[in-house]
């Protein structure tokens, strides 16, 4: 499988290093791979795709970038520096986690016959995407977006606990934490942005930063207030849930970020999120009585983005995505449970919230 990787930064280095690590072939008696890593110290595991032969291009504008992350990675890649215009022709997959333009990537991606997968979860970014879905199913091709953390295991966390019903009324997906600088500037112009929820079947505009909300993630994060935002989460999960009711998206955030979202960042943001979580409550009716399934996750969001992006460019290559198409994970991914064992071998633990107070790994 040949997978091109557009965009180096935070993200999309965590996804070049778990696309390497399930390609590697071959590890010597101390478990390591041909260029001397140590997947278990890692985080990594190959699990069931070790046999598989993974060939990764990095693309990327800048050729100092290409090569420090080329050193960085230690293993052999091939290079391309340029952008979605310059990929090469004989490619599988392309993984895009660039901010803007994801749209002019993914129809480079299809003319050379390749799988889009990208990260961005800029709305306008998204819907784009979206709008591919015609040309995806002509080629037989799939282009998924939002495959990143939130929106990404997110959509995924959704379809798990969606099985765990009979009928989905609403779902609610609360992040908190960002992937990279990038990432860390579409969270700030986000909460200064409209959120759009989904009511009854209606689109409804609210103002982002309002709505305030005390939701508690799977530890270390534990409580923190959210707020309404211009995220793309109900854009990817309503057409993946026929006849649900309600669908809104929250991102955490202080009170100095609510009052400077309107302004430029004041200080340049940090190279890489630390701390990240995702809660995901989807609610409905099971053998006739409401009920209620509450699941997340915490993990730093680059490495939660960077898993989601690879696991998703190994599926689509391999053919294990739901069909052809343009759609989110949780409309691209029949097999939640496979998937999240998937991501779980590359260090995403996800779990399950019983009762007021306790957390249990996800079941299969």
């Amino acid at each position: 499988m040949r997978v091109a990787v557009v965009g180096l930064g935070a993200v999309g280095v965590r996804a070049a290093r778990h696309l390497l690590a399930a390609g590697a072939a071959g590890r010597d008696p101390a478990g390591r791979d041909p260029g001397g890593h140590d997947p278990d110290r890692a985080g990594l595991d190959w699990g069931e795709e070790r046999p598989s032969s993974v060939e990764v291009t990095l693309v990327h504008r800048s050729l100092a970038r290409l090569t420090f992350v080329q050193q960085d990675l230690g293993l052999p890649v091939r290079v391309v520096c340029g952008g979605p215009d310059d990929l090469p022709d004989d490619l599988d997959v392309v993984v895009l986690t660039v901010p803007r333009d994801v749209r002019a990537g993914a129809e480079a991606a299809l003319l050379r016959g390749a799988h889009a997968v990208a990260t961005c979860d800029d709305p306008s970014e998204v819907r784009a995407l979206l709008a591919l879905d015609s040309e995806a199913r002509e080629r037989g091709l799939s282009v998924v977006a939002g495959a990143a953390f939130a929106p990404g295991v997110s959509c995924v966390l959704a379809r798990w606990a969606a099985g765990r019903l009979d009928r989905v009324t609403e779902i609610h997906v609360a992040s908190m934490g960002t992937g990279g600088p990038a990432c860390a500037r579409r969270h700030h112009r986000a909460l200064s942005s409209p959120a759009i929820d989904y009511h009854d079947g209606a689109w409804v505009r609210r103002p982002g930063g309002s709505g305030r909300e005390l939701v508690w993630f799977p530890e270390p994060v534990g409580g923190a207030d959210c707020y309404r935002a211009g995220v793309c989460d109900p854009v990817l999960l309503v057409p993946a849930f026929p006849g649900v009711r309600k669908v809104t998206a929250r991102l955490e955030a202080t009170r100095r970020d609510r009052l400077t979202s309107w302004m430029p960042m004041l200080r340049p943001p940090h190279p890489e999120g630390l701390l990240g979580a995702v809660r995901v409550e989807v609610r409905g009716f099971a053998a006739g009585e409401a009920g209620t399934v509450a699941v997340g996750a915490s993990v730093p969001p680059a490495l939660g983005a960077g898993a989601a992006a690879a696991t998703t460019a190994l599926w689509a290559g391999r053919g294990r995505l739901a069909g052809p198409g343009a759609g989110g994970l949780a409309e691209m991914v029949d097999r939640p449970a496979e998937w999240l064992r998937d991501i779980g071998r590359r260090g995403i633990r996800t779990c399950v919230f019983e009762g007021a107070d306790a957390l249990a790994p996800l079941p299969a």
